[in-house]
């Protein structure tokens, strides 16, 4: 690569991994923590290109686009961010954006963007102002998430708003595909025209898809859950797809499950698969996502408090029974479930007892109740060990990772331990299962404090 970029991040380590690597790959870089100082550098012509975070002590990355765009038109500028909802990356695009990547990002995937980013004139693509852009949370759209899965899921929906291509969406119920394909439309070109969502009651006669494309006007065609379609209604859609009137709808499709297993097991037809796959969506479950599940609780909160005034959160048991519950019915399950304890809660802090009570006709929960300890605690370790290494990125953590992470484990056992036996290390050995020697040597490698004290058993 060859050039200079403008890395503006308030993040000493991200500002040092991004000088470090695209130095390594030829570039000149100068790197800040104040948007103040991006804008100069760009008004005085420095830079090639520009990455910059969104969140900055001294303004949003994003509020600057328009003005980088009016100074230096051709100035490529790759927004990354750890915002937690989709109109990041909807500013993003709608902004003018070269690129847009969420955090934790790879790193080889960013530096490939920057080298495209520096053999780019401008940024392609018809888009609107800022200023026009929705906001999604006054619509009370959850379409929120800080996950990976969701800032990818963010960052492809915004790529793909303006695309003339028909879009596949996939996932389970409950997880939000149709919100995914209302946001298609809203944020779109198409936006000031109609959105027509079809069912098979639609297309029963044979003048259904004349009416459909007479209603829909070249706006947005949306065919909800085509897997529950017969296949004559399908082949229906095909020859509405291959003969539409003058106007030229967007087609925009939502199955539940996978687009492979829907046409292996004879649910939906190839001939439809193909003309309705140019872009396919795949909406990832609550399961997958277990970190948004208190965000989201938050969201709904918020929600109910401005609807009825009634603040309230949930208390630390009942938040770990919400992230260990596996949400079968997925955000429209949680979204009912928080609505409820909402409305019924006594105090401000929703308990463990009223979330176990709403939950206890929910389906799944047996498993959650009934599972052992030895299951939960395997299940918080993998969470934590999962972020860990998410943190580091494309990037492997320090060497050691190990006895780190056994050090953890042990501290907190021993000290647990030690307060269950009143501080007697031949009982707390006895109990550890381990020799009393062993416990003393640990007890001093970990610098652990030991209390001697009556123990009522």
């Amino acid at each position: 690569m060859d050039g200079t970029v403008l890395v503006a991040d308030d993040d000493r380590t991200i500002r040092t991994v991004l000088t470090q690597a695209l130095t390594r790959a030829g570039c000149r870089v100068h790197a800040t923590s104040s948007l103040t100082t991006l804008m100069r550098w760009v008004a005085e012509g420095k830079g090639d290109a520009i990455i910059t975070d969104v969140m900055m002590p001294d303004g949003n990355g994003l509020e600057m686009l328009p003005k980088i765009h009016l100074d230096r038109p051709d100035m490529p500028v790759i927004v990354i961010s750890a915002q937690n909802n989709i109109m990041t990356a909807i500013q993003a695009t709608e902004a003018k954006a070269f690129d847009y990547l969420p955090k934790p990002f790879d790193l080889p995937d960013l530096m490939k963007r920057t080298s495209k980013a520096l053999e780019a004139s401008r940024a392609a693509g018809r888009t609107r102002p800022v200023s026009d852009v929705k906001d999604t949370e006054n619509d009370g759209l959850p379409l929120v998430g800080q996950t990976v899965a969701m800032q990818s899921l963010y960052r492809v929906t915004a790529g793909l708003m303006n695309a003339d291509l028909p879009v596949l969406i996939s996932g389970e119920s409950g997880t939000g595909k149709t919100l995914i394909a209302k946001v298609l439309h809203d944020f779109s070109d198409r936006r000031n025209l109609p959105m027509v969502s079809v069912t098979p009651l639609d297309l029963e006669n044979l003048d259904g898809p004349a009416r459909i494309l007479s209603r829909a006007k070249g706006g947005t065609v949306i065919f909800e859950e085509l897997t529950d379609m017969p296949h004559e209604i399908q082949g229906r859609i095909v020859r509405m797809i291959d003969a539409p009137n003058e106007t030229k709808p967007r087609f925009i499709a939502t199955l539940q499950g996978s687009f492979n297993n829907a046409v292996d097991q004879g649910k939906l037809r190839n001939d439809l698969y193909y003309r309705l796959g140019g872009a396919t969506i795949e909406v990832p479950a609550l399961h997958q996502r277990i970190d948004d599940i208190l965000l989201l609780s938050e969201h709904f909160f918020a929600k109910l408090e401005k609807e009825t005034d009634i603040k309230r959160s949930l208390s630390e048991g009942a938040a770990a029974l919400f992230k260990t519950y596996s949400w079968p019915g997925n955000v429209r399950q949680l979204e009912n479930v928080v609505k409820r304890l909402g409305l019924t809660a006594r105090e401000t802090h929703v308990s463990l007892a009223e979330v176990e009570a709403v939950l206890g006709s929910q389906p799944a929960i047996n498993d959650v109740i009934q599972q052992g300890s030895g299951d939960k605690l395997a299940a918080d370790v993998e969470r934590h060990l999962r972020r860990y290494f998410d943190l580091h990125g494309n990037m492997l953590p320090p060497p050691g990772v190990y006895a780190r992470i056994l050090r953890e484990i042990e501290i907190p056992l021993i000290e647990i331990a030690l307060d269950a036996t009143g501080g007697n290390q031949a009982k707390c050995a006895d109990l550890l299962g381990i020799n009393r020697n062993t416990l003393r040597k640990k007890i001093n490698e970990l610098d652990i404090s030991v209390t001697r004290r009556r123990k009522l058993m």
